[in-house]
């Protein structure tokens, strides 16, 4: 049985475990960092002031002792921390004084992160009333994984912060409210592994136009608010996540839901007939494939978008130009793609015929509140399947979908190698970039063993090498010269793509991509590992540029180049020499 302690504990002393990786993030059930900048300063306010801030709970990590998971306060702290790494100024647009502050100072000079300089700070005094003021702690020790769930179920419960669709995914922990939460994170470029530290959360969050907090995933970059679907804003109330729910719900059970809240409601209340019937039929459907099929008919309307010249969606559906977000709409687009390529087993053979069809597609169908019905939005699904059902042929699309990367799977991928260093690698091609345009020899043998390396993370641990991105500006900016493409940005990286280098030998695609897969099969890799890797390899056109995508699944034993063993420090991969380390690395199966 969990016990709880209660303890005040200095702004100091939590900053310490900040710096010392020692807070931990749940997102199975935690949301996004979504404080407003004025949020943020009245708790700073608060603390000067000393007055009274509501008690922070989290639970001791029983896997690691003396590290905590955060359970109740996780804007809070953030809110601290960032403060005293001089993200934001006070009310009265003073900062905080790393040179006071002998760890933030050195956390400053490690180069986590760059402290504001002429700025107006703080005085002595209230930097040390902050850093001494007393935050209420309280610590569950010994705690359940359920245990810990049923905490946080029961803050949130009451909790007005939360938007509609943020209480019923904190409500719930099932296969249907993962799955929203796993597919919503793909499309939002946010997909990450469920535990991470606090430090990390800046990675995952999303900054909106008018509110800069230096967050790593940009609102207008993301998929919904890039085609209009959504307002920047929706998203910090989760209505991606909200229509997620929505056409999956749809999907599984094979038949419409009412879109409203009461339906949704229900299908979150656990135990409720609502909530059964949809986790029943979703564990038939099996969650990996509505996963793979959702995503790859969004990939489909994105061509569709591209088709010509790239579109957003909005664009096309509205004949009149208008800013208003349109997830109604958008989902019965998807259910209609989806229907007629998974439930029809048909390909789309006239991209830009569809785009034409769905021109206009606004004044051809119900909007508002009459369209919420399940008899209108059959209604709606019918029209649109109508309009674009003569561009389709019939085809087994099943080897498309079915566990293959999508644009949206590289596009993560890539957002995710900038926080978990040990399981992604990313490589720009095997050409190097001088006008001689040379193959670097090396460079299959240094992605067979970064292979290797990645599997020897754990038996639990997946991972996945791209081809075809670079994270330096002076590479993208040097292959848009030498091949002339233009270089895609995602996150701090640059996709590059390979088609260029196919072309730059004067071979197809195909020729290009059997280079690599032959090396791989060609090489010292473990059998176990090479088998797994070369039936998950995988070619994505993404937006024109093509990359290659290598997955590493989880390994129950350890892998070997030859008789040499490899492992991850970071992002780099090594060779383990000594005793030591190799005893270390195989501890880990």
């Amino acid at each position: 049985m969990a016990e709880l302690s209660s303890q005040q504990t200095s702004v100091q002393s939590i900053y310490s475990w900040y710096s010392q990786d020692k807070l931990f993030v749940n997102r199975r059930y935690q949301r996004k960092l979504v404080w407003t900048l004025l949020e943020k300063q009245k708790l700073v306010e608060s603390i000067i002031k000393k007055y009274p801030v509501p008690a922070i709970l989290i639970a001791e990590r029983e896997d690691d002792p003396g590290t905590y998971e955060i359970i109740d306060g996780l804007q809070r702290l953030h809110a601290i921390v960032s403060f005293i790494e001089t993200s934001f100024p006070t009310v009265t647009g003073t900062y905080f004084d790393v040179d006071q502050f002998p760890t933030a100072k050195s956390r400053a000079a490690e180069g986590h992160f760059i402290p504001e300089n002429g700025k107006a700070f703080l005085t002595a005094r209230e930097i040390g009333t902050l850093l001494d003021y007393p935050l209420a702690i309280s610590v569950m020790r010994n705690a359940t994984e359920d245990e810990v769930n049923d905490v946080f179920d029961r803050i949130n419960t009451y909790g007005h912060r939360l938007s509609e669709q943020e209480r019923r995914q904190a409500g719930v922990q099932n296969t249907f409210s993962n799955l929203v939460r796993e597919i919503s994170c793909s499309l939002r470029g946010d997909a990450s592994s469920d535990i991470m530290k606090l430090s990390q959360m800046p990675a995952i969050s999303i900054d909106l136009p008018m509110t800069k907090h230096g967050y790593e995933v940009r609102a207008e970059e993301v998929f919904w608010v890039n085609q209009g679907i959504l307002r920047a804003t929706d998203l910090r109330d989760s209505m991606d996540e909200q229509c997620i729910a929505d056409v999956l719900a749809c999907v599984v059970k094979g038949d419409m839901i009412p879109r409203s809240k009461d339906a949704l409601d229900e299908i979150y209340q656990s135990g409720s007939a609502g909530s059964e019937t949809i986790l029943a039929a979703l564990e038939v459907y099996g969650a990996e494939n509505a996963s793979d099929e959702l995503k790859f008919c969004v990939d489909e309307i994105l061509q569709v978008c591209a088709a010509t010249k790239d579109e957003k969606l909005r664009d096309i559906i509205f004949s009149r130009r208008n800013t208003n977000a349109f997830p109604a709409v958008f989902a019965t687009i998807l259910i209609a793609f989806h229907e007629l390529i998974v439930g029809g087993k048909n390909k789309i053979s006239d991209y830009a015929g569809i785009k034409k069809a769905l021109t206009g597609l606004s004044e051809r169908v119900v909007t508002g509140q009459r369209s919420t019905s399940i008899e209108e939005r059959r209604k709606t699904i019918n029209t649109i399947k109508g309009l674009i059902a003569d561009y389709f042929v019939p085809a087994d699309v099943r080897p498309a979908i079915y566990g293959n990367h999508s644009t949206i799977d590289i596009d993560a991928t890539i957002r995710r190698s900038e926080i978990e260093l040990s399981h992604y690698e990313l490589k720009q091609g095997m050409l190097n970039l001088s006008d001689r345009r040379d193959i670097d020899g090396d460079i299959i043998d240094k992605v067979v063993r970064t292979i290797c390396a990645i599997a020897n993370n754990g038996p639990e641990r997946h991972g996945e090498i791209i081809i075809g991105v670079t994270d330096k500006d002076a590479d993208a900016d040097r292959i848009h010269k030498l091949d002339g493409i233009i270089p895609r940005k995602v996150g701090r990286r640059f996709v590059v793509g390979v088609d260029r280098e196919a072309k730059a030998l004067g071979i197809t695609v195909e020729q290009y991509y059997s280079r690599w897969k032959d090396g791989i099969k060609k090489s010292e890799l473990s059998e176990h590992l090479k088998a797994s890797v070369l039936s998950s390899i995988d070619y994505n056109s993404f937006y024109g540029l093509g990359v290659i995508a290598i997955s590493i699944p989880p390994q129950s034993e350890l892998s070997f180049v030859g008789e040499e063993l490899y492992w991850r420090n970071g992002d780099t991969t090594q060779l383990a020499k000594d005793p030591k380390t190799i005893a270390a690395v195989a501890r880990r199966f």
